[in-house]
């Protein structure tokens, strides 16, 4: 027989397993990556959302701009009309799983300073959003 030692469970005991999967919201506005800044900032005005997921051609997440983000993009000097969503995420931008601890995702995005994080499947599609707390 061997014996165990048992310690006393902590009231926040239940956090420290918390998964990305149980603290996210829901998807939200999805656009396509071809889309314009323009025309990505009038969706955003029209859902009155903070931010858009970006999807490519095949309907994969490739990250997530925020009204913030946007605006700097149009206000900058270099800005022209013909500026897309890829230009401004470019491959993919970070993500992350359901399954990844809430402690894992809050580091990883003060990490990068990221206000919101897209959470993705295995194949890649947009489940939710990860959103820090303000």
């Amino acid at each position: 027989m061997t014996l165990v030692q048992m310690q006393p469970r902590s009231a926040n005991a239940h956090l420290v397993h918390r998964t990305v999967g149980d603290a996210m919201e829901a998807a939200g506005p999805q656009v396509c990556d071809d889309m314009t800044v323009e025309v990505a900032l009038a969706v955003m005005a029209s859902a009155r959302a903070g931010h858009l997921l970006v999807c490519d051609e095949d309907g994969l997440c490739t990250g997530l701009v925020t009204q913030a983000r946007l605006a700097a993009v149009r206000d900058s000097a270099a800005y022209t009309d013909q500026v897309r969503l890829r230009d401004l995420l470019g491959d993919r931008g970070p993500v992350t799983s359901p399954v990844t601890t809430m402690a894992e995702a809050e580091h990883a995005m003060r990490y990068r300073r990221l206000d919101a994080l897209p959470v993705v499947d295995e194949q890649g599609s947009a489940l939710g959003v990860l959103a820090l707390a303000r």
